[in-house]
């Protein structure tokens, strides 16, 4: 065993007799359960995982969290950090300042975003990795990332060498005999313009219409990073620790060494040493805490009087995200999904938007049979579109070197022309489907829908939006002219589809205005080439410039692949794992 360091800290009202760790793993969502548990496999190595949310173990998981239907938890406050907001799309102009800022859900909870989002179990395509190898990830490439996601998964639905059948993580699909009518009359339309069924969305890469994968348990629950890789076996491991309800603070060094972290709990500090330090916080945060440690662009931390360990212009910068909008559609009564905890997504589209330079399966749309938790959104179905491989690039910077104040983030989603043209040509795409006999005989009064604020607040998960929305229901359930009042009046404010698609410039000031993301935020510590001076670690997730510091989550994306963003997380975690055991003797 490790030598031990004799240091008190005083953590959930008790003494506690520390060591000093071979590993400390900075954050616990779906990179750190994984990190955690495949370096703690080996019993020499005192591992331990730090997690600013709360830690709820095998059993104990709320009834939100563990449901099919995410939308409760991902849109449960008590798991989310408080104060950060972020810029969607700068409106351009001599006042930058005027571009809103929104408030954005970001995981505060052990398993990260796996512990509440929609559960997506999708992994890209092979051109994503072919391009971070060309962006200098050598080893990244699709063969190189395969076994990886095979390592993860147990698919219960495929076999072949695509696919794992013995990993930590769930991966199924919803039998047709659960879909809704609306969810059947959408495919039908898919299948009436031209596309294909896929049947193994992670199996075929081309476009087409597939039933998707999603992390779910076959009795129809979350299987979270936290719940796959953190079993009690794996808990109960003594040389495993884990923090949770713990805030990071700062990485300290010793010269360009990383030697230990400051982490804070209930108003005590403690400074914890540990061999390698890995940062697994998130594409926002991993950055953000770099920078407060003072790795990142020297000129922007000695603004906030921050000492420069290393300057890494790259550190914040290329922020990856898909841009997105919606097409929304009143459900008649016999295509509404009602059952409480049910999956409400059971199919999706891959297509080209064929823009030169944008490459294939470039666009995807997630079709949504229930667009939200309370009665209203019970009576929508939603076409979700977004650009599946996205060109504009945002940025983050620290607004001070407060471990308490969150980051700036700029998105600046369609500062890339492309993909502006690219949402305006797929949400015309999605809103003539909805002209189709197959959907026509179950929705009716199409329009354009985005996550505005009002949606946002209104989605909040509370009795007053129970009241309000069935009030509203109520109404859109009336006659047809009552029912368009209510659309236009309360949901859209007065943005009609018909309206928009007549008028170029108003289509496009409507989608500036309501686009957002995915919550795939990515790419702000990208892996390539020591020479790059916009790469910020090599890949094997190791920081430039400075020892004993490894990143690994989202952020070391070169760039964003045509996925969802959690289970590439994942895959990296497996891959940067191994890589840190190859070093072993």
């Amino acid at each position: 065993m490790p030598a031990r360091t004799l240091e008190t800290l005083i953590f959930d009202e008790v003494k506690i007799l520390m060591m000093s760790y071979d590993y400390m793993i900075l954050g616990g969502g779906s990179a750190g359960c994984a990190l955690a548990s495949r370096l703690s496999e080996s019993q020499d190595k005192n591992v331990l995982l730090v997690e600013a949310g709360k830690d709820f173990k095998p059993g104990s998981e709320p009834k939100d969290i563990l449901s099919s239907y995410p939308m409760g938890a991902a849109f449960n406050p008590a798991y989310h950090w408080d104060n950060l907001r972020v810029s969607h799309a700068s409106l351009g102009g001599n006042s930058p300042d005027r571009t809103p800022r929104w408030f954005l859900e970001q995981a505060r909870v052990l398993g990260g975003g796996s512990s509440i989002n929609a559960q997506m179990a999708n992994r890209g395509s092979p051109d994503d990795y072919a391009e971070w190898s060309a962006m200098g990830a050598e080893g990244w490439d699709w063969d190189g990332v395969l076994p990886y996601f095979r390592k993860l998964e147990t698919d219960l639905d495929f076999n072949g060498e695509l696919h794992g059948k013995e990993g930590p993580i769930l991966i199924r699909r919803v039998a047709e005999e659960e879909w809704t009518k609306f969810s059947f009359a959408v495919a039908q339309a898919f299948g009436n313009h031209g596309f294909k069924k896929i049947e193994d969305q992670n199996g075929a890469f081309e476009d087409g219409w597939f039933p998707v994968s999603i992390s779910n348990h076959p009795e129809d629950r979350r299987h979270s990073a936290a719940m796959g890789y953190l079993s009690e076996a794996v808990r109960a491991r003594s040389n495993l620790t884990i923090f949770s309800e713990t805030r990071i603070d700062k990485i300290n060094f010793e010269g360009q060494r990383a030697v230990s972290a400051n982490l804070s709990k209930e108003g005590e500090i403690q400074k914890i040493s540990a061999r390698e330090i890995i940062l697994s916080a998130g594409a926002l945060h991993t950055p953000a805490l770099l920078m407060r440690s003072g790795v990142g662009r020297a000129t922007h931390l000695r603004e906030h009087g921050i000492r420069v360990v290393h300057n890494l212009p790259g550190v914040g910068m290329n922020l990856n995200e898909h841009p997105t909008i919606a097409v929304s559609a009143y459900l008649r009564e016999e295509a509404r999904m009602y059952a409480v905890g049910k999956r409400h997504v059971h199919i999706g589209l891959r297509f080209s938007s064929g823009v030169d330079g944008c490459g294939p399966n470039d666009m995807y749309t997630s079709v949504t049979a229930k667009s939200a938790w309370h009665p209203v959104g019970t009576r929508l179905g939603s076409m979700l579109m977004w650009c599946n491989k996205p060109y504009s690039r945002g940025f983050l910077e620290l607004n001070s070197a407060n471990a308490t104040d969150e980051p700036k983030v700029n998105f600046d989603m369609l500062s890339d022309r492309r993909d502006l043209v690219r949402m305006m040509d797929g949400l015309r795409r999605m809103a003539g489907l909805f002209d189709d006999q197959a959907l026509s005989k179950v929705a009716s009064d199409p329009f354009p829908s985005c996550y505005s604020e009002r949606v946002r607040k209104i989605g909040a998960v509370n009795k007053k939006n129970k009241i309000l929305t069935t009030i509203l229901a109520t109404m859109m359930d009336g006659p047809q002219i009552i029912r368009r009042a209510a659309i236009h009046n309360f949901i859209t404010l007065g943005a009609k589809m018909k309206k928009l698609l007549s008028d170029d410039q108003a289509f496009e000031d409507w989608i500036r205005d309501g686009v957002s993301g995915c919550w795939h935020p990515s790419g702000t510590c990208r892996m390539g080439k020591a020479s790059d001076p916009s790469a910020v670690t090599d890949p094997g997730g190791r920081v430039h410039g400075v020892d004993g510091l490894r990143v690994c989550d989202a952020s070391i994306f070169p760039c964003v692949p045509r996925a969802n963003t959690n289970i590439p997380t994942i895959m990296c975690a497996e891959k940067i794992a191994d890589d840190i055991k190859s070093g072993w003797t």
